[in-house]
Formats: structure tokens, C-alpha cells, sequence
């Protein structure tokens, strides 16, 4: 283990000298929250997304542009009550659901250090979107108890949300180890509704927003050279939600045929804290998230974490 551990941190030591730029990217993330250690299961209980990216060619850039890029991706979020073994519906403080979607994005970052992306994604809620599937397959897999409650979860529903979000540079130590940027989303579809606005600190050996791998932004040419070959980072992010639809909790908008469904609180508070390495070719990040009250129940707060790996390629 030590010689294979050894073996990668040297991989990444040789990457992160060659001064080279790849335009493609593919990996996924993780999330669970199983991840900090806590023995809960409950509420969002895990995440998978797979992602493939591409730069633009940035011949036909305007001044004002660093760089533009566009994502494809698939992904399948899982939510429970407080366990994932709560046979009767009285007793469940969350409706068991899950989410299976595809999805498209379009980012341009610009050469003043902001960040505008627009995305759309399809998909489902519902058995449709095979959360019981997954999670009686992963606890098979690795030997947790079997899923009970299933039959009382979110009805089936197609779904489309768009979403939108901006990112901005606040300011940037001079010596370029440390800085703040401010944040705000918009979602609006059948899946969720709502916005919000947080504050960003990084903290280590950092890229411009039009460089960066908190941005996924490392691949392609821009027009600015980076500040450093490669990022070592930690980071911190308040964020202040304003729920206004969650189908995953209320069900459907056009019904109210799903057996279990609750009230969303429609202020919620969550912060996350983070790692972020990325060199050339390679970024690997790990976050945890603390999260209020989402749900007008018994229900409680709820935290977990993600990991995230993305290997960059094509000249």
C-alpha cells in the first residue's frame, strides 16, 4: 500500500511540472454519508455523477473571454427517512426517493474573474429513477442491512430543471495564497425550485477562477497565463438556500398522489469545507457538508461527504 501511495504522489509530483493543457475531461463524483464516519444513514443518503467536458476552441472568443466550455453528464441521488429500514409510513420523517437525470451545461469564464454556466437537465423521480435498486445493490454489496419502506416512496414523474449560476471575484491576496469570491444559483423545474448565494474562501496554492479546478476549468487554452502549474487548496463555503419546490420531498407538482410527502422549510443553511489537489492531468477533491433542517417534520439535520477524481486528456 505504501509503495502504490508513494507511486501516485509521485505521478502527480512529475504531472503537475509539465506545462501542458489537455481540452477534455472525464470523471464522477461521490457522495455519502457513510464518508464522515457518523454511522447515519438517513436523509440524502448518497449521489453518483459521471461527467465528461470539453474546452472550446477559443479562436472566436471575444476580448473580454478567457475561455468557454460544455458538459455532459448522468447522475442518480438517493434519499431516505432517518434509516433506510422504516417499513411504515407514520414512522418515516422524510419520504424515501430518488432522482435519475442526464444533463447539459455551458460555462464561459471571463478574463475579469467571473464565471456564468447555464444547465438543463432531464429525467425522473420515482422508482423510475432506480434509487431502490441502487441502494438494496450497495447494501447487498457490501453487507449493510436490506432497504425496507420502498413501497411508500415518491411517485414516478418526468422532470426537466434549468438552473443557472454566477461566480464572481471578490479579491485576491498579493501574494495570490489566499482569496474570496462570491456565489449565487437559480433553479426552476419540475425536480427543484429556488436559489441561493454563498461566499467562497480559498486558502493555498491557487489559479485564477478562468484556471481553476473548483471551477473545472482547467482544461483548454486561456488567453492569461496561470498563476501556478498546479493547486493545492482548501476551501470553505457558506451558503444560504431559499427552497421554494423540492419534488423529492412534496412530490409531484401537478399531483398529490405520492403516499408520503412533507413540507419543505424554505430556508435553508448549509457549509461546506473542502481539499482540492489538481495538476495537468489529473484533480482529486474531497468536501464535507453540514446542513440545517429540510424538512417540515421530525426530521433533523443531516451532513455527509463527497469525493470527487477527474482525469484530463486530448491536446
Amino acid at each position: 500500500m505504501k509503495s502504490i501511495l508513494a507511486s501516485l504522489l509521485l505521478l502527480f509530483i512529475i504531472d503537475a511540472a509539465k506545462a501542458q493543457n489537455f481540452k477534455n475531461e472525464f470523471g464522477f463524483k461521490t457522495e455519502n454519508d457513510a464518508y464522515l464516519a457518523t454511522l447515519n444513514d438517513r436523509y440524502y443518503t448518497n449521489g453518483l455523477f459521471i461527467y465528461y467536458r470539453r474546452a472550446i476552441n477559443p479562436e472566436k472568443f471575444g476580448e473580454h473571454i478567457e475561455k468557454k466550455t460544455y458538459e455532459i453528464s448522468v447522475g442518480q441521488k438517493i434519499y431516505t427517512p432517518y434509516w433506510g429500514m422504516v417499513a411504515k409510513r407514520e414512522d418515516q420523517d422524510r419520504p424515501f426517493a430518488g432522482y435519475l437525470y442526464a444533463g447539459a451545461a455551458y460555462s464561459v469564464f471571463y478574463k475579469k474573474e467571473s464565471v456564468l454556466k447555464t444547465s438543463i437537465e432531464l429525467g425522473t423521480v420515482g422508482p423510475n429513477s432506480l434509487a431502490q435498486d441502487a441502494q438494496e445493490f450497495l447494501h447487498k454489496t457490501v453487507g449493510f442491512y436490506t432497504p425496507a419502506g420502498w413501497d411508500y416512496q415518491i411517485k414516478n414523474e418526468v422532470t426537466i430543471n434549468l438552473s443557472t449560476s454566477y461566480s464572481k471575484l471578490i479579491h485576491r491576496s498579493s501574494d495570490n495564497a489566499v482569496d474570496f469570491s462570491g456565489q449565487g444559483y437559480a433553479n426552476l423545474g419540475a425536480t427543484f425550485n429556488g436559489l441561493g448565494a454563498s461566499v467562497l474562501f480559498r486558502a493555498g496554492k491557487l489559479n485564477q477562477l478562468f484556471n481553476s479546478a473548483y471551477h473545472n476549468a482547467v482544461i483548454g487554452d486561456s488567453k492569461t497565463k496561470k498563476i501556478n502549474n498546479f493547486e493545492f487548496f482548501f476551501y470553505a463555503k457558506p451558503q444560504l438556500n431559499v427552497v421554494a419546490y423540492d419534488a423529492t420531498i412534496q412530490g409531484s407538482l401537478f399531483n398529490n398522489d405520492s403516499p408520503v410527502t412533507f413540507g419543505v422549510k424554505p430556508i435553508v443553511f448549509e457549509q461546506q469545507f473542502g481539499v482540492n489537489y489538481s495538476s495537468n492531468r489529473f484533480t482529486a477533491d474531497f468536501n464535507v457538508i453540514f446542513k440545517t433542517k429540510e424538512v417540515k417534520s421530525v426530521a433533523k439535520a443531516q451532513n455527509y461527504g463527497g469525493l470527487s477524481l477527474y482525469y484530463r486528456f486530448g491536446q
